[in-house]
C-alpha cells in the first residue's frame, strides 16, 4: 500500500538544478510524498555555476521548485533555503524573509537533544573560499567525471550489473580526498562546539553520513545528483539519513525516472540522534 512519510523535519541538500545529472524528478518525488512542518535546503539546490556555463534548464527542474511552492502554499511547510557555493548569487539578498519562506546563511535547529548548526558547509573549503576559479575547473571536472560515469554506468547495465560511482570511488580511495573529508568534518565540529551546539547538519561534500566526530553529532545530507540521500528529523526528534530508494520502500512508492543511485552500503549511515535512541521511520496511508 502506497503511504506518505511523515516526519517532522526534513534536511535536504546539493540538488544542483541546473545540472544535467541533477536527480530533480527523484527528489521532487521524495519531496512530493514526505510530510514534514519544516523544509530545510541547506545550499546548492540551484547550481549558478552551472547555468552560467550553459547548461539547461529541465522540465523536472521547475517540478522540483512548483513542488516546494506547493508544500508551503498547501501545506504549510516552513522552507528556510540556506546559501550554498554555487548558489552564491544569493549572498546580496541576505537576510530575506518572503510569506513561509527564510533565506539565509545559516541556521540553528532546536531539538530537545540540544541545538544543531545547520549550514551548507562550503565556509570549510578552502579551495571554495579562497580560490573560487579552482573550484569552478573542479566543477567542470566533475561533471565531465559524471558524463564518463554514465556511459560506464550504461555498459554496467548491459552486464547485468549494478551501478557505480566514480567520484565516490575516488573520494574513498585518493588519500588526499579522505584527508579532505576528515578535516573538514573536525573543522565543523569546532564550529559546533564555538557556537554552542550538540551537533552539526551540513551538505557540500556529497557525502552523506551520521555519526559523532568527538562529542559532536555530525550529519551529512549527502546530494541529490549521486546518492539520493536526505536528513529526517521523525516525529519522535530522533535524527536519520535516508536514500531514495529507502524512501521508495518505506512508503511503497514505484521509483522514478533514471533512478541509479552511487553506492551508499559502505558509508557511515548508523542512525544515531543522541548515542541512546533508535530511529523508526512513521509513515501515514
Amino acid at each position: 500500500m502506497k503511504t506518505k512519510l511523515r516526519v517532522k523535519t526534513l534536511f535536504l541538500s546539493d540538488v544542483h538544478l541546473g545540472m544535467p545529472d541533477s536527480k530533480a524528478l527523484q527528489a521532487a518525488h521524495f519531496l512530493r510524498h514526505c510530510q514534514c512542518e519544516q523544509l530545510i535546503l541547506n545550499g546548492d539546490i540551484v547550481d549558478a555555476w552551472a547555468l552560467k556555463g550553459g547548461t539547461r534548464w529541465l522540465p523536472a527542474h521547475t517540478y522540483f521548485v512548483r513542488t516546494v511552492l506547493k508544500k508551503m502554499e498547501k501545506e504549510g511547510t516552513e522552507v528556510i533555503y540556506l546559501r550554498g557555493n554555487h548558489d552564491d548569487i544569493l549572498e546580496r539578498f541576505l537576510p530575506l524573509r518572503i510569506a513561509g519562506l527564510t533565506i539565509k546563511d545559516e541556521h540553528i535547529h532546536e531539538s530537545p537533544h540540544g541545538r544543531y548548526l545547520v549550514v551548507h558547509g562550503d565556509g570549510f573549503d578552502a579551495v571554495t573560499v579562497n580560490h573560487v576559479w579552482l573550484a569552478k575547473i573542479g566543477a567542470v571536472g566533475y561533471n565531465a567525471l559524471l558524463r564518463v560515469n554514465r556511459v560506464h554506468n550504461a555498459w554496467r547495465r548491459w552486464r547485468k550489473k549494478p551501478p557505480f560511482s566514480l567520484s565516490a570511488w575516488v573520494k574513498s580511495r585518493v588519500k588526499q580526498a579522505v584527508g579532505f573529508v576528515g578535516k573538514y568534518e573536525e573543522q565543523l565540529q569546532s564550529l559546533a562546539r564555538w557556537k554552542n551546539c550538540r551537533g552539526i547538519i551540513c551538505g557540500h561534500i556529497h557525502t552523506p553520513a551520521n555519526k559523532l566526530v568527538g562529542d559532536v553529532h555530525y550529519l551529512n545530507s549527502g546530494d541529490w545528483v549521486e546518492s539520493m540521500t536526505a536528513i529526517v528529523e521523525h516525529l519522535d526528534r530522533t535524527f536519520q539519513v535516508v536514500s531514495y530508494h529507502d524512501f521508495c520502500t518505506m512508503t511503497g512508492r514505484k521509483p522514478k525516472g533514471d533512478n541509479e543511485s552511487a553506492d551508499v552500503r559502505h558509508l557511515d549511515l548508523t542512525n544515531l540522534s543522541h548515542p541512546d535512541h533508535t530511529e523508526t521511520a512513521s509513515v501515514v496511508a
